[in-house]
C-alpha cells in the first residue's frame, strides 16, 4: 500500500473487530493533541479542583442525567 487511497480502501474492508484493533493501534501510536494535553493537565493536577467540584455536585444531588 503506497497511497492514501489504497489505505482507505483497505480500511473499508475491515470488519468490526479489525476496526477496533486499528483504532487501538492508532491511539497507541498517534495520540491526538487533545489527548496529550489532557493527560498532561491531569498529571500536573490542573484539573483536580474541577474534578472535585463535579464529584461534590454529584454527591449533593446537583446534577441531572443527560
Amino acid at each position: 500500500m503506497n497511497t492514501i487511497q489504497e489505505i482507505e480502501r483497505a480500511i473499508q474492508t475491515l470488519g468490526p473487530r479489525e476496526l477496533e484493533e486499528l483504532y487501538s493501534w492508532l491511539d497507541r501510536h498517534c495520540p491526538q493533541p487533545i489527548d496529550a494535553r489532557l493527560q498532561s493537565d491531569l498529571a500536573a493536577g490542573r484539573l483536580d479542583s474541577v474534578i472535585h467540584r463535579a464529584l461534590a455536585d454529584e454527591k449533593d444531588g446537583r446534577v441531572q442525567p443527560l
